[in-house]
């Protein structure tokens, strides 16, 4: 059996603009392999969030397919979760009503529900916030929240749009330490759209670099850094070598 999780083949992505067609996306070929961590980085506008969209089937490209696990995606599908730099949690609705929203419009049975709900907000250290709004939460344990929410329902491969994006640095580096534990123990397979190099090096097996628009798939960068990763890596010469590596190639796409 094959161990390919997402396959994407031939993907292109065309906007209208001023009655003119503006070419967003061009990936010939991408693939991913269950259980990787794949970060996807690239110049502003390249297309990233893009792709990471229509492999959610929340977008619809002009041509080409993406598999998961061999069955085209045609639209949204509970095989795939999806995590956004926005919260997106219902605020009249607590921790546990939050996590357990997904389920409840599945139809899940209650008594089942509340297990998956308990484990995982053990899981993203929620447990004592149950009863908590999202109002009464800092931006990291809401985004905790939204992780708990995506990995209630068990999803094949996470996409993650820049989750981490509007976090401070302290508790940016705080999240990426907790999502590196859960998939250490979840083992899901994860694609991560980032802008910021230190990250996709710090978080992925492979660091997947897009050109400037259209976005096609320049290099794809293997990082050879010990795991289970702990913050320290980041300071390791290793991890500055592979940063300012991809930093020039996407420099070199930006001035190009």
């Amino acid at each position: 059996m094959s161990d390919i999780a997402l396959e994407a083949t031939g993907v292109k992505k065309v906007y209208t603009k001023n009655g003119r067609p503006l070419e967003i996306l061009d990936v010939e070929r991408f693939s991913v392999r269950e259980r990787e961590f794949i970060t996807v980085i690239g110049p502003s506008g390249c297309g990233k969030s893009t792709f990471l969209h229509i492999m959610g089937g929340f977008i619809k490209a002009e041509a080409g397919s993406i598999r998961i696990y061999g069955r085209e995606v045609s639209g949204p599908g509970p095989d795939r979760g999806m995590m956004f730099q926005e919260f997106a949690l219902f605020p009249w609705r607590t921790v546990a009503g939050n996590v357990a929203w997904g389920l409840e419009a599945q139809g899940v049975p209650r008594t089942r529900i509340d297990e998956i709900v308990a484990r995982q907000l053990e899981m993203t250290g929620l447990t004592e916030f149950a009863h908590h709004h999202p109002a009464e939460l800092s931006g990291g344990m809401k985004q905790r929240v939204a992780l708990a929410r995506v990995l209630a329902f068990d999803p094949k491969v996470l996409l993650m749009d820049e989750p981490f994006g509007a976090l401070d640095a302290q508790t940016r580096e705080a999240m990426q330490e907790e999502l590196l534990r859960l998939w250490e123990t979840t083992h899901k397979t994860i694609v991560f759209v980032t802008h910021d190099i230190e990250e996709a090096v710090y978080l992925g097996d492979r660091v997947v670099v897009l050109t400037a628009r259209p976005g096609r798939i320049r290099e794809e960068v293997t990082i050879d850094l010990p795991r289970p990763r702990e913050l320290d890596v980041k300071k390791s010469l290793r991890c500055h070598e592979y940063r300012n590596y991809i930093w020039d190639l996407i420099r070199s796409e930006s001035v190009g």
